[in-house]
């Protein structure tokens, strides 16, 4: 046998040295796909096949370079070095340096565009057409433009479609970036793909040459293409269609991101006489916590089957615990980290990861391990209190305690965006330290907003108002978390997100963060109200200043137990993983669930569980601080999916009572409230 099919399975082995014509390798969570992927290469060069003709595209340039690694210790450095490996953005870069002139007026040197490149440029584009920077969130924009690109959609395409306002002036300023872009010789990332496909589809001798030249592909994470990848591996596939498609529909996530499963369901139509071959053997889990994963995924309709077994033996069952609160669930999180490194000598705080549905969730975890001397990692995202709508929200209470702080207004005062430009802002913080005068009066006083706009200083004193208004009421102590939440309601600042982030996942997101840090004031507050001791907002600020700025000393050396979104671990492992908050409306997520997109978030769910190796722990609280109150929470429907012999499940009535059918319809029309509140 080849040493390149040594310590192959079957499948991999037919995966392998089936080189002609299309194929769709279906690789279940932890099946070996990258060794399968760079083996195939192997053979097919060591079978004749010219390295030259062979194309490998992945979504990471980690990956990337994790296959050429790989090939180079199989096959050596030269002969790897001939394949084209890359992303498909840097394939198309290479493809663009020869022949971007077929694109339109770019020569060969042209720039790449980063996204302060491209948030400058909407910019620019926005103040040429006449649009204020109220009428032109540039975040959104940004997403708009890269929605159309992504979807093949042209500038031209987008007026003609045009279906209100917003749309109509979005689609002008994508047309004119589009024209600034060409006349600075720049082009963005999705142009990358965008004009590749111009080229092609317009120049058959230039596709052709190509064609030729890769005369082999291979595509890593089939099931996350887009529209516009689709279309470009269809072009290059030709009529040999020697294309090897390696995925996994189960594992689809990032339909929010563009990628479209129905690409990798659709695969035997678009290349008909596809072989299709399946790798079930899963390398990474136990029997255990495949069969949960198996039985869960089945919910879904449309898929390839697929069942994931492991020669590993059964191992634990998995547990599932109810606590009483968010506080408490994260307690019991910490206290079962540390028994499982005491259970487990040659482990280490790394091996253990805590997975969540949503960001926000990260905050009472963090806290709690911080509170025991322990840093955790947090991989997908920023520590909670560093991230900018934390620090907004802190910088707008900074403000009524300190009414010459000019940084936080500086943050602040054009988020959300209240018609206020760069150069008010600069005249009116001008103005205040030539009088030094209060920022209060400075906002409110005609003497000194007579130099600014008419607009500007209307939105300007509003603000000061309402500054100058809870600046009181926060002397006057107590509620602080009812005021603080009132009051970034009043400055447009909670409810705002929307206006900022076309991406209702990231808006809705950062909002959640924004009201975790109240629920974290809340909690401070009734710490004091426990010990009989008034709690004011100076004594809050302080400690989270301190928080936010601690050197941390008494943190322990070493990696620290791993805190991520499930979307951000997808493609890890860990030896234990705690699965949290497992309930309604939080996983699945309320709004997918509204726009009936469940299926993904099954498939997230999916993914979360293959995650681990030897432990799986699923954890949810009865009650949660939301909206300003306390809020009870019902377990998520997903966990009747686990057959109870794999699974270590409470009595629901230790802490969720039995709930009536009519309190679980008062309870979903509440969410449906809140939806169509934020929306």
């Amino acid at each position: 046998m080849s040493k390149t099919l040594e310590n192959l399975n079957p499948e991999q082995r037919e995966a392998v040295t089936t080189t002609e014509g299309p194929l769709l390798v279906l690789a279940g969570a932890g099946t070996g796909k990258t060794r399968v992927i760079t083996a195939r290469i192997a053979w097919m060069i060591e079978n004749g096949i010219p390295a030259e003709n062979i194309l490998g595209v992945t979504f990471t340039n980690k990956a990337a370079r994790e296959m050429r690694e790989r090939l180079e210790g199989m096959i050596g450095f030269d002969a790897a070095g001939k394949v084209t490996l890359g992303t498909f953005h840097s394939v198309c870069g290479r493809i663009l340096r020869r022949e971007i002139s077929y694109a339109g007026h770019y020569n060969s040197h042209f720039s790449i565009a980063d996204t302060q490149d491209q948030t400058s440029i909407i910019r620019q584009a926005a103040a040429e057409l006449g649009y204020g920077k109220d009428e032109v969130p540039t975040p959104v924009v940004q997403s708009y433009i890269g929605n159309c690109k992504n979807n093949l959609i042209s500038p031209e395409d987008a007026l003609k479609g045009r279906n209100n306002p917003e749309d109509a002036r979005f689609a002008e300023i994508y047309q004119r970036y589009q024209q600034l872009l060409e006349l600075q010789n720049t082009v963005d990332f999705d142009d990358m793909l965008l004009l590749t496909l111009r080229i092609f589809e317009g120049r058959p001798e230039i596709l052709k040459r190509y064609q030729e030249k890769y005369r082999y592909l291979l595509v890593d994470e089939y099931q996350d293409t887009n529209t516009a990848q689709f279309r470009l591996l269809q072009l290059l596939a030709g009529k040999t269609m020697n294309i090897c498609a390696v995925g996994d529909d189960d594992q689809s996530i990032y339909a929010w991101r563009g990628a479209d499963v129905g690409n990798i369901l659709d695969f035997p139509q678009v290349f008909p006489g596809a072989k299709q071959i399946k790798l079930e053997q899963n390398y990474r889990s136990t029997n255990t916590i495949l069969k949960a994963a198996n039985a869960v995924i089945r919910q879904n309709g449309k898929r390839y089957d697929k069942s994931l077994w492991s020669a590993r033996g059964e191992g634990d069952i998995i547990k599932v615990v109810t606590l009483p609160s968010a506080e408490a669930e994260a307690s019991f999180v910490a206290d079962a980290v540390r028994q499982y490194l005491r259970a487990n000598g040659d482990c280490c705080y790394s091996d253990c990861a805590i997975l969540y549905r949503s960001n926000y969730l990260s905050r009472v975890f963090e806290q709690e391990f911080r509170k025991r001397g322990i840093r955790p990692t947090i991989i997908g995202g920023q520590e909670f209190f560093q991230r900018k709508e934390v620090k907004d929200a802190a910088a707008y209470l900074k403000l009524v305690l300190n009414e010459y702080d000019d940084q936080s207004l500086l943050r602040v005062i054009a988020v959300p965006p209240r018609g206020i430009g760069d150069k008010a802002i600069l005249k009116l913080r001008d103005l205040r330290k030539a009088a030094n005068v209060s920022m209060t009066k400075l906002l409110t006083e005609n003497d000194y907003l007579s130099a600014v706009s008419a607009p500007a200083a209307k939105s300007a004193r509003h603000l000061g108002e309402i500054i100058a208004r809870y600046a009181e009421e926060f002397r006057q102590g107590g509620d602080l978390s009812r005021k603080a939440c009132r009051y970034l309601e009043e400055v447009g600042f909670l409810n705002g997100f929307q206006r900022l982030y076309k991406d209702i996942r990231e808006a809705e997101d950062r909002k959640e963060n924004v009201l975790e840090f109240l629920n974290f004031m809340s909690q401070y507050e009734r710490k004091y109200d426990d010990s009989g001791e008034g709690c004011t907002l100076e004594q809050f600020m302080e400690t989270y200043s301190l928080m936010d700025d601690s050197d941390r000393t008494k943190e322990e050396e070493g990696d620290g137990p791993i805190l991520s979104t499930v979307h951000a671990a997808k493609g890890l492992e860990f030896p234990c993983v705690f699965l949290v908050g497992l309930e309604q409306g939080l996983f699945p997520h309320e709004r997918a669930v509204s726009e009936g997109n469940e299926d993904e978030e099954r498939r997230l769910f999916y993914v979360a569980i293959t995650r681990a190796k030897d432990q799986l722990v699923i954890t949810m609280a009865a009650e949660r601080f939301r909206y300003g109150e306390n809020e009870r929470r019902y377990p998520s429907p997903f966990l009747n999916d686990i057959p109870d012999d794999l699974a270590e499940k409470p009595d629901p009535d230790t802490y969720f009572p039995r709930v009536s059918d009519e309190e679980k319809r008062q309870a979903f029309a509440e969410i449906l409230r809140r939806l169509r509140e934020e929306c």
